[in-house]
C-alpha cells in the first residue's frame, strides 16, 4: 500500500543559539494549524480546529489581534505559510499538534523564526503536554514555549507576562528552555465554567469546511464537554484531562448550534467530546432542546459502548434530535485484549451497542486496533469476521500507535520498530508483531478494509433508503479520497461487486459532480 503520509517539507535555517523572545509589545498572534496529511481525517471532509476557535476568542478578549490560519485544511505549503506570516506580521506564532504531526509542527515554528527571528513561538496539545522535555532539548531553537493542558487562560497569561517584562517561570502550565535546561512550571488548573469561554467563530474561513458524505454540507466541529473518565491504556485523553470531566450547560450548547446554522450556514456538526453522554440527565436535556428548537444542524458523535446500551430506551430521541452518525470504539473482540486496553467494557456489549444504533437507523461506526506484538494474519482475518458479525455500517482497521506517554507504552516499547513520530498516524504500522513484518501488517490492514467493505457492498439492500445513499457516498469517498483508495479501487474493479452497485456508484459520482458545478455557478462573481 502506498504510504498516505504527505509531509510538508520545510527548509530550516541554520541551528543557532536561540534568542530570548524580544521585549517589544506583543499585539498580533497567529494561530496556525500544522499542514500534516495522512489520508485519514481529511478523507471524509474538511475539519476545523475548534481549540483554536476558543483560544482565538480568549486572545481577542485580552486585547490581541488574531489570525486563525488553518494551513492544514487549506493544504498550504511552506511558501504559502511564509507569505501569510509576512502579510500578517505576527509577534507570536502558535501551533497545536498531535503526535504524528509533531515533526511538521516543529518545522512550522522553525519557518516562523526564519520569517522573523524575534517571533515568539508556542506549541500545545497532548504530545507537547507530555513530551515537552524531549521537544525542548531537541528543538529549543524553534520552540520558545510549550503550553501544557488547556490554553485559553495560560496563553494570554504568558503573553501578558512577556509584555510586562516579567519572568515566565511565574506562569502556570508552561515549559521552556533556559540556561541549558528545561523549566516546567506548576500545572495550571482546569477551566470550570465552559459556558463563559469566548469564541471567535467569525474568524473561521467557512467555505472550506465541508462534509463529503452529505454533498459537501457545511461542517463545524463543536464541543459540549471536556474530559474523559475512561482508563484506556493506549489512549492519551484520560491523561490530558486527568480523568476529569466538565460540561457546558445544555442551553448554552444548543444556542451555539442555532447560531452556527443561522449565521454561518452550518448544516452538520461533529462533536469533539470524548464522552458527550456521560451525564444522562444533561444529555437528555440537550436532545430535548434540539428536538424543540430545531436548530437545523445534524450531529456526528463519538461515545462509549456502555452509554449506548444504557440509552437504548431513548435512542428514538437521538434520531429525532438529528444524531445521524455514532462512533463507538470496539477496538477488539477478545475480552483479554479489551482488558489489556482497559476499555472497561464487555465484548458482548460492543455488539449490542452497534445493534442499538442500527436499530435507530443511525449510521454506526467502529474500529479495531491491530498490529499488537502477538498478532498474526489470522488475527486480522478474525477481526474482519467479527466486524461482519457485529455489523456496523463502517469499520476501520487501525495500526496500534505507541504513544510514548500512554500506559501501554512500556509493554510495546521493545516492539516499536519505527521512531519517526510522523508515522504514528494509526495507518502506518510502527509496532512489529513477533510473527509478522511491518509490510505484512500494512498489507493485512488494507486487506481487512477491502474485505469488510466488500461485504457491505454486497448487503446494501439491508439498509434503509437514506442509509443506502449515505453508504454509497462513503464508498465513493473511500475509493477516491482516502488512504484506502488503492484497496477500494481494487475492490471496485472486482467481479464480486454487483453491477447494480457499480451503477449506483457512478450515479453518486455524477450527482456530486453536478452539485459542485451548480455550487460553483451559485457563487460565481456577478459581472
Amino acid at each position: 500500500m502506498k504510504s498516505p503520509h504527505s509531509p510538508l517539507t520545510f527548509v530550516p535555517p541554520p541551528r543557532t543559539t536561540p534568542a530570548i523572545p524580544r521585549p517589544r509589545q506583543i499585539k498580533r498572534v497567529a494561530l496556525v494549524t500544522v499542514p500534516y496529511h495522512s489520508g485519514v481525517v481529511e478523507s471524509a471532509g474538511t475539519w476545523l480546529n475548534v481549540g483554536f476557535v476558543y483560544i482565538a476568542g480568549s486572545l481577542r478578549a485580552a486585547g490581541y489581534e488574531v489570525d486563525y490560519y488553518d494551513a492544514m485544511s487549506l493544504w498550504h505549503n511552506a511558501d504559502d505559510i511564509r507569505k501569510r506570516l509576512e502579510d500578517f506580521r505576527p509577534d507570536v506564532v502558535c501551533t497545536s499538534a498531535f503526535t504524528a504531526a509533531i515533526v511538521a509542527a516543529t518545522g512550522l515554528l522553525r519557518l516562523a523564526k526564519a520569517v522573523d527571528p524575534e517571533i515568539v513561538t508556542v506549541i500545545g496539545n497532548v504530545h507537547a503536554t507530555f513530551c515537552y522535555e524531549e521537544m525542548l532539548r531537541a528543538d529549543h531553537d524553534a520552540i520558545d514555549f510549550v503550553v501544557r493542558g488547556e490554553g485559553e487562560r495560560t496563553l494570554p497569561e504568558l503573553l501578558a507576562c512577556l509584555n510586562a517584562g516579567d519572568d515566565p517561570a511565574k506562569v502556570a502550565g508552561i515549559s521552556f528552555w533556559r540556561d541549558g535546561g528545561v523549566i516546567a512550571t506548576r500545572s495550571a488548573g482546569f477551566i470550570r465554567d465552559l459556558d463563559a469561554l469566548p469564541t471567535a467563530w467569525d474568524l473561521v474561513e467557512w467555505p472550506i469546511y465541508k462534509y463529503r458524505a452529505k454533498k459537501d454540507a457545511r461542517l463545524a466541529i463543536v464541543s459540549s464537554a471536556r474530559g474523559c473518565q475512561q482508563d484506556c491504556s493506549f489512549c492519551s485523553q484520560k491523561l490530558f484531562w486527568r480523568r476529569g470531566w466538565r460540561a457546558r450547560s445544555p442551553e448554552n450548547f444548543v444556542a451555539e448550534l442555532e447560531m452556527l446554522h443561522a449565521k454561518y450556514g452550518v448544516q452538520v456538526a461533529m462533536l469533539a467530546d470524548e464522552i458527550p453522554t456521560l451525564d444522562r440527565k444533561r444529555w437528555e436535556r440537550i436532545l430535548d432542546l434540539i428536538i424543540k428548537r430545531k436548530p437545523g444542524v445534524r450531529l456526528l458523535m463519538e461515545t462509549r459502548v456502555d452509554d449506548i446500551v444504557r440509552d437504548e430506551d431513548i435512542m428514538d430521541r437521538y434520531a429525532l434530535a438529528g444524531v445521524e452518525h455514532i462512533y463507538v470504539g470496539v477496538e477488539a473482540g477478545e475480552q483479554a485484549t479489551l482488558d489489556l486496553f482497559k476499555k472497561g467494557s464487555k465484548a458482548e456489549d460492543s455488539r449490542r451497542a452497534i445493534e442499538i444504533i442500527n436499530g435507530a437507523d443511525i449510521v454506526s461506526e467502529t474500529s479495531f486496533v491491530l498490529g499488537m506484538p502477538g498478532d498474526t494474519p489470522q488475527t486480522f482475518h478474525d477481526a474482519v469476521e467479527l466486524a461482519k458479525l457485529y455489523n456496523p455500517d463502517m469499520a476501520f482497521f487501525l495500526a496500534i500507535a505507541p504513544w510514548p506517554y500512554a500506559d501501554l507504552y512500556p509493554q510495546l516499547e521493545k516492539h516499536v520498530a519505527v521512531k519517526d513520530y510522523s508515522q504514528y498516524n494509526l495507518v502506518q504500522p510502527v509496532v512489529k508483531p513477533e510473527a509478522m513484518t511491518l509490510e505484512e501488517v500494512e498489507r493485512e490492514l488494507g486487506r481487512a478494509s477491502r474485505n469488510f467493505f466488500m461485504h457491505k457492498f454486497q448487503n446494501l439492500d439491508e439498509l434503509s433508503d437514506w442509509k443506502r445513499e449515505f453508504m454509497l457516498s462513503v464508498f465513493d469517498i473511500l475509493i477516491n479520497h482516502s488512504y484506502l483508495s488503492n484497496q477500494m479501487r481494487d475492490m471496485a474493479s472486482a467481479k464480486r461487486m454487483p453491477d447494480e452497485v457499480k451503477a449506483m456508484l457512478k450515479k453518486v459520482s455524477a450527482a456530486k459532480r453536478d452539485f459542485r458545478q451548480g455550487e460553483a455557478r451559485t457563487f460565481a462573481p456577478i459581472p
